[in-house]
């Protein structure tokens, strides 16, 4: 249960202080200077809140609070499917505590509004397709579990994966947050797309099926192709139990 506690406070954190820098900073408005700074902005919100999590909860649960990166773990053998569904009950749970925080701050508030759902069409900032956030989704997640699971397959960079992984999150959300506002997460997804409804809610899915799909490539490219040993003869995909496990 402290695992399933941790992963709920750690989604919590993720959700409520990335989608809320989102939305106090009214998302991506442009080609301005002003939009590359919100950009900029929400992408560290996004990454800062993982390190910060990582390393306050890592060593308890792993610091997954996403459950494409609990898919890959899982693939990689290093959690049961009994934890998969403990974990990604906890990171939901977790996602719309978070939501649920920020639609009370913004009832507070007389000028704010949204939730940092995300989107694409008329819910883009640069107005990409289904198929261009389907693909840019996978990609983008396939590249941020493959950096989770490399740092933190060996005990010699483990202990920098809440910095390496917070950084990759900001790195994705960079480019990601003009074209669908980033997900890589179906956790942090789903509550503010229930939350914000209309278009959002319909278009939801693909912010859910997409991020499985990145997570899964990842993991069966990095136990395929970079399945490593370390110096003691002991075999790794993806890093001690419960990866990624930040000491």
């Amino acid at each position: 249960m402290k695992k399933y506690l941790a992963e709920f406070i750690g989604t919590f954190v993720l959700v409520f202080l990335g989608t809320g820098t989102a939305v106090v900073l009214g998302g991506y408005t442009g080609g301005t200077d002003t939009g590359y700074l919100g950009v900029l902005a929400i992408a560290l919100a996004f990454g800062l809140s993982i390190v910060a999590a990582a390393y306050a909860i890592g060593h308890v649960s792993g610091c997954h609070v996403n459950p494409a990166v609990s898919l890959a773990v899982w693939m990689s053998g290093n959690l049961t499917t009994k934890e998969l569904g403990g974990y990604v009950g906890a990171q939901v749970a977790g996602s719309f505590a978070g939501s649920s925080f920020l639609a009370f701050i913004v009832s507070s508030s007389v000028t704010l509004e949204g939730f940092g759902a995300n989107g694409y069409g008329e819910m883009s900032a640069v107005g990409l397709d289904l198929s261009g956030a389907l693909a840019v989704e996978i990609v983008l997640t396939f590249i941020f579990v493959l950096a989770i699971l490399g740092v933190t397959s060996s005990k010699a960079t483990s202990h920098m994966g809440g910095l390496v992984i917070g950084l990759t999150l900001t790195l994705v959300h960079l480019i990601g947050i003009p074209l669908t506002g980033t997900s890589v997460n179906p956790a942090r997804s789903l509550a503010p797309a229930i939350f914000a409804g209309g278009d959002a809610i319909v278009q939801v899915w693909v912010f859910i099926v997409a991020p499985l799909i990145g997570a899964a490539l990842a993991a069966v490219v990095f136990k395929s192709l970079f399945y490593v040993k370390e110096e003691t003869g002991i075999e790794v995909a993806g890093a001690s139990q419960n990866t990624p496990n930040v000491k």
